[in-house]
């Protein structure tokens, strides 16, 4: 009876991770849409609406979800304390959420260089930072998505027979 129990649990366990890692490659590449889909929010605030950064940031964690929604939540909050600049507000926000994100560190770095020119130039140096960075979280994403379709089943197959292998090994 006692193995039967945890037998059980270790191929509920196992199976579990399995359909976690599966998860978070499949999280990945949306999350990444719904950042793409902020910094183009942003250019068409800064080059149509003519708003503030800091209200154009707090506009757009209203618009999108998470991860993006928070990152320009903090950006604004940060953006409205005194002594602060642009570049190190955008560098605060991403360090406060990124552990919440399935991105990796190229993303972060993609983000980060971007924030590195955000608010220094005119309007129009500033989309073409924008679409810059687009086009580099463009390339992330079809890598993701590729990455998802090739491992996503294999992951989640690789939970339950890891699972059945450490059961035979022990009985």
């Amino acid at each position: 009876m006692f193995k039967l129990i945890g037998a059980l649990l270790i191929i509920s366990t196992t199976t579990w991770a399995g359909f976690e890692a599966s998860s978070h490659l499949n999280r990945r590449p949306k999350q990444l849409r719904i950042i793409k889909d902020s910094l183009q929010a942003l250019d068409a605030e800064i080059m149509y609406s003519h708003t503030p950064l800091g209200e154009a940031a707090k506009k757009i964690s209203l618009q999108l979800p998470d991860p993006a929604a928070s990152l320009y939540k903090v950006f604004s909050e940060r953006l409205s304390e005194t002594d602060v600049t642009v570049k190190s507000a955008w560098k605060e926000s991403l360090d406060e959420i990124w552990q919440d994100t399935d991105m990796k560190a190229d993303e972060y770095e993609i983000l980060r260089q971007f924030g590195e020119s955000l608010g220094r130039h005119d309007r129009y140096t500033q989309q073409k930072q924008i679409l810059l960075a687009v086009t580099h979280l463009d390339r992330e994403e079809s890598e993701a998505r590729e990455k998802q379709r090739r491992y996503e089943k294999i992951m989640r197959s690789l939970g339950v027979l890891s699972g059945l292998l450490f059961i035979i090994l022990l009985f």
